[in-house]
């Protein structure tokens, strides 16, 4: 996101107290704009003339639909240099052409028609497209994607499990080495369906039956004997094998990994299915899983609401951590038990809400864990508004930039504090200052200045 070179332009470009005057200022130099793309809301016509002038067509690629003014579109789509004039128009088409996923909105303003168009249009990867991006479409746009001539439509069209496929088209679909593996994770199968994938030999198939959820405990047995590590582990996840089974199909890839494969290990500790049927168990199944010795049952367990006291005593005190993190997403978690969670082990800052902002979190400790030893459990202090100038000092001579980073986006800093950051070694941690909404009008044009713009 930051420009190396002159980090402070592009974080003054993104800096939302910016006037227009800057804005016009910055557009002269590509940091500037660079920042600038990445502001939020409508940009004055001042300023998209400005990127139209000192700009190109990598430039111009955002400045469409609400982000300009209408007469700004109508200034676009006159441009003289095709370059401008079609930027985002082209930008839009190449991703399509590479096969990346772009929203359905974009795809329309790009191409001109609506959605139902897009989905009948004559190019193959457009229609991929709109399959891939378009979640809710109706039935009968669904069912003439399942029947498009290209292959590539079909599998796109299949690759999540909504809007799914209808009973009627099941059959044709399994018989689809385009869409067989898609179809294969998700859909409810008969024991003749379930047979047919199993004749196919494909170990993508077996893999993608295996994580299939609604299989039948006649239909798991089948799969017991497949030496695919990804299908036992899954197969283990099962609700229709016992115990036994169980720590055997486990057993089996563990000594795997131990032998090198990778495979296992992948199988081990990124498998994606999951024994979600856990939670619609009954509250004695469920809880005859405190004990299990693999994490994921207890992780899933954890993440039931209505479990008793004891079962909640067993989770938050877990081994794996994982599972006390799931476990403290309860809606009643008691606020010591959310304290000491965070400040021993931190929280997952891409995963929302922090358990900081849990309703029942003591939020007036978060200043008290400036002094903690792990930079992980500091850097949440700075989730505290009002967190006090010292503690913001103290953060902002730590040695980790993601600290420094994390005061030079606080509202409380002072202008000092920012003055210190704004010359930061660390070119993210200056761009963060000086897009901070703090930043005083003088420091914005002594950075322009200094720069020469």
């Amino acid at each position: 996101m930051t420009s190396l070179e002159h980090p402070q332009l592009s974080g003054l470009g993104r800096n939302p107290a910016v006037p227009q005057d800057v804005l016009v200022r910055l557009a002269t130099h590509k940091a500037g704009r660079h920042g600038i793309s990445l502001r939020r809301g409508r940009l004055e016509d001042a300023v998209v003339e400005a990127l139209l002038k000192h700009g190109d067509g990598r430039t111009a690629v955002p400045l469409h639909g609400d982000r300009v003014s209408p007469a700004m579109r109508r200034r676009i789509a006159e441009h003289p240099d095709p370059a401008i004039r079609d930027a985002y128009v082209d930008f839009v088409r190449d991703m399509v052409d590479c096969g990346v996923a772009i929203g359905i909105d974009d795809l329309e303003e790009a191409y001109g028609q609506p959605r139902t168009a897009l989905a009948a249009a004559p190019d193959a990867r457009l229609r991929a497209a709109v399959a891939r991006t378009w979640y809710g479409r109706p039935l009968a746009v669904q069912v003439g994607l399942l029947a498009d001539p290209d292959p590539q439509v079909r599998a796109a069209a299949t690759e999540q499990k909504k809007p799914g496929v209808p009973p009627e088209w099941r059959d044709r679909c399994f018989t689809d080495p385009a869409v067989r593996v898609n179809v294969a994770r998700y859909t409810p199968l008969t024991l003749d369906q379930f047979a047919q994938l199993m004749r196919s030999q494909e170990k993508e198939v077996f893999q993608a039956v295996a994580g299939n959820p609604y299989l039948s405990a006649e239909m798991v047995a089948r799969l017991l004997d497949i030496e695919d590590p990804f299908v036992r582990v899954a197969v283990a996840h099962s609700r229709h094998v016992d115990d036994e089974t169980r720590d055997r199909l486990y057993a089996l890839v563990e000594a795997e990994h131990a032998d090198g494969s990778i495979e296992a290990n992948v199988a081990l500790n990124w498998n994606f299915t999951e024994p979600e049927w856990l939670h619609e168990a009954p509250l004695n199944e469920r809880m005859t899983y405190l004990d299990c010795r693999y994490t994921i049952f207890r992780r899933v367990l954890a993440s039931c609401h209505d479990l008793p006291a004891e079962a909640w005593h067993r989770l938050d005190n877990d081994p794996e951590l994982v599972v006390r993190r799931a476990a403290a997403r309860r809606p009643d978690t008691p606020s010591d038990v959310l304290e000491r969670l965070v400040r021993s082990d931190g929280d997952i800052l891409h995963i929302r809400p922090l358990l900081v902002d849990h309703p029942n979190f003591p939020r007036h400790t978060l200043r008290t864990l400036v002094d903690e030893p792990s930079a992980n459990v500091r850097y949440l202090a700075l989730q505290d508004p009002e967190l006090p100038v010292a503690a913001l000092q103290q953060l902002a001579s730590d040695a980790e930039p993601f600290l420094r980073g994390g005061v030079a986006r606080h509202p409380n800093i002072t202008e000092a504090l920012l003055e210190q950051l704004l010359s930061d070694p660390d070119p993210q941690v200056a761009d963060d200052a000086a897009a901070n909404s703090a930043l005083r009008p003088t420091q914005m044009h002594r950075i322009l200045t200094a720069v020469g713009l």
